[in-house]
């Protein structure tokens, strides 16, 4: 009774562990395994002596296993196609020459500085050639580069990873029984490579067509059925050619992402979430069984061994392999400096120590040593540096402009206009051929279509668009447009008209879906209004000296409905205002006032509705709020209007 007790409390002090290391790197904002790390070293044996992993006898190879599966088959189905294809060939160099360059460039450096055998050299090196995807995914939602250099660094992590742990398996056969016939090497990582793939994508077009065909199945279930073929993909892979399942993960997630599932959404969260949790089990377990005497063993050569990968090998690498990319020398450089080591390396390595020692060979420990601190040296430097060094090098991606707005209605026609007239792109998307007809009467671009399909967005150009908005008259319909959005395009902003109920499922989202304007706005009554002429546009910019009177005043007739704020410019960038609105002095404010007098006025003088248009003041100090601003009563404001 006292073993079992023993792992289930392993397994729990392990669980609790990780998950604290995410959400204390969460909120600092640093990669996750920073925390991991130090989680796991000081609840190990070197540290409080808390976690034993040893207790879990063969049964950490097997989740080892099972997780880097996990993480590999969530990243493939992460992949952007779309976006991979404008990096193809830097991203084919990388998987394949850069793999060989790091290969021989790292192997001379643990030789040369680290002074190891050259067999133990490079089987240090095939460990390092992979790129952590669980460490650069969530470093570049932290740091927001250019999307050319976010698409080479994703994709290098993902795609990478299988080609790695089959080139260091086949190095480890070398070491273990001598044969060094390299055209035996490259034979056998060509058919692990094939045989995965192959299966890989066999496996991922049946369950996309399961799932398509199965529509007596729960959302829930259809999750479950993806990870169990995908484990099952993965066995059976292995099965047929050892270490060639790490590659059927990847496609298989590759091939399913591009089958454009209906529930494709909640399958990437779903996996996304088992993913967070397998990465937190397998490096504080992985970590709890490092021993830092080892490291300290190691010396100074190791330490000029890591330096040399990352301020030598990395370099040569990616020069090499974007040479007819198109990069500038700063998104190279960029490149060039983030290259940390994750979850492959770590695994990987300290199965290979286990098999080392047991076959009697020396350098067993010393690897997995050098391996880990391969890996710390790289997570704090590259890491903790990355959002400064983006900075330096001037790559972090420029503010999107122009907005994508769903719903061709006077309201949404009006801001479409604002953006244009303000120079910013904008869309309209909407199925209603006489709205899209007052689109165009107007003047503004507009695709007669449902947004529904990713196409449609594509086509809108919401890639590039700062700002998504959901403006048809049904709410529920403008929620999953903005989680749609959100997890194809990942804009800038988005934001959407939706019931109060749904706003507790738009919070959850990863990027939050923001309501516009105003709380509980009536986008029913604002578009009568606007139709009626109802309504005056105006602008005022909030100025340092009487600022907090100015809000006050501001506030109170938003309170009182008379007034609506609908855009807000800041340093020559327009957006779409939301209730949580944080406003300073300097914003220039464009708004809405409700003002019934223009309706009677029409009707008196029998005129036609006239295009709502905002006066063009000569200067920014001479734009006045409205009198309405100026009064201290609302009841004075309702009368100026």
């Amino acid at each position: 009774m006292d073993e079992p007790f023993n792992i289930t409390l392993l397994i729990v002090l392990t669980v609790i562990a990780g998950i604290s290391a995410q959400v204390v790197a969460d909120y600092f904002k640093v990669p996750s395994i920073v925390f991991l790390l130090l989680f796991g070293i000081i609840l190990g044996s070197d540290g409080l002596g808390v976690l034993h992993p040893h207790l879990l006898g063969d049964g950490l190879e097997v989740i080892v296993a099972l997780s880097v599966a996990l993480i590999l088959f969530e990243g493939g189905l992460n992949l952007e196609l779309r976006d991979l294809g404008r990096v193809s060939g830097s991203l084919r160099n990388l998987v394949t020459i850069g793999t060989l360059i790091t290969l021989v460039g790292g192997g001379m450096a643990a030789h040369w500085l680290g002074e190891f055998p050259w067999p133990i050299a490079f089987l240090y090196a095939s460990l390092v050639v992979v790129t952590g995807p669980t460490v650069i995914g969530p470093l570049l939602k932290q740091v927001q580069v250019d999307r050319q250099v976010a698409t080479l660094l994703e994709g290098e992590g993902v795609l990478i990873d299988p080609v790695g742990a089959i080139l260091a398996v086949l190095v480890l056969d070398i070491v273990l029984n001598g044969d060094t016939d390299p055209v035996k090497l490259i034979t056998g990582l060509i058919l692990r490579l094939g045989i995965g793939s192959a299966l890989g994508a066999a496996g991922g077009w049946g369950l996309g067509f399961f799932l398509k065909k199965a529509q007596f199945l729960s959302d829930d279930l259809k999750n479950l059925v993806v990870l169990a073929g995908l484990w099952g993909l993965f066995g059976l892979a292995q099965e047929i050619r050892s270490e060639s399942g790490l590659m059927a993960t990847v496609v298989a997630g590759l091939v399913l992402r591009a089958a454009s599932l209906p529930e494709e959404r909640l399958l990437r969260r779903f996996k996304g979430q088992l993913t967070i949790l397998a990465v937190s089990v397998l490096f504080i377990l992985l970590a709890a069984d490092l021993s830092l005497a080892s490291i300290v063993a190691l010396g100074w050569g190791s330490v000029l061994t890591v330096l040399a990968l990352m301020f030598i090998v990395r370099p040569i690498n990616v020069w090499l392999c974007t040479l007819d990319s198109g990069l500038n020398w700063r998104q190279k450089l960029f490149i060039c400096w983030i290259a940390p080591r994750g979850i492959v390396s770590a695994s990987v390595s300290s199965l290979f120590s286990i098999l080392l020692t047991q076959r009697g060979i020396n350098g067993g420990d010393s690897i997995k040593a050098l391996v880990f601190l391969t890996i710390i040296i790289t997570v704090f430097v590259q890491g903790l540096t990355a959002g400064w060094v983006a900075k330096l090098l001037r790559v972090t991606s420029k503010m999107a402009t122009g907005a994508v707005i769903v719903g061709s209605n006077p309201m949404s026609r009006l801001i479409a206009r604002l953006f244009k007239e303000r120079g910013e792109s904008v869309v309209l998307i909407d199925t209603n051929p006489e709205a899209c007809q007052e689109a165009k009467k107007e003047n503004l671009p507009v695709l007669m279509s449902s947004a529904l399909d990713t196409k449609v967005l594509e086509e809108a150009g919401l890639a590039k668009a700062g700002t998504f908005l959901a403006m048809t008259s049904n709410g529920e319909v403008n929620l999953v447009l903005a989680q749609r959005a959100v997890e194809e395009f990942q804009p800038p902003r988005v934001l959407a008209i939706f019931p109060g109920e749904s706003e507790a499922i738009a919070s959850g989202n990863n990027s939050k879906i923001l309501q516009p304007f105003v709380a509980d706005f009536t986008m029913k009554t604002w578009n009568q209004y606007i139709n009626d002429g109802e309504v005056k546009l105006g602008e005022t910019v909030l100025k340092q000296v009487g600022f907090a009177f100015q809000m006050e005043h501001l506030q109170a007739l938003i309170r009182s409905g008379e007034l609506v704020p609908l855009l807000r410019e800041r340093d020559n960038h327009l957006q779409v205002v939301s209730p949580s609105e944080s406003w300073q002095a300097g914003d220039r404010i464009i708004y809405l006032l409700h003002s019934p007098k223009p309706k009677l006025l029409k009707r008196l003088s029998g005129a036609n509705n006239s295009r709502l248009t905002l006066e063009k003041l000569p200067a920014v100090e001479e734009i006045p709020m409205p009198a309405a601003l100026l009064n201290p009563t609302i009841e004075e404001a309702k009368a100026e209007g």
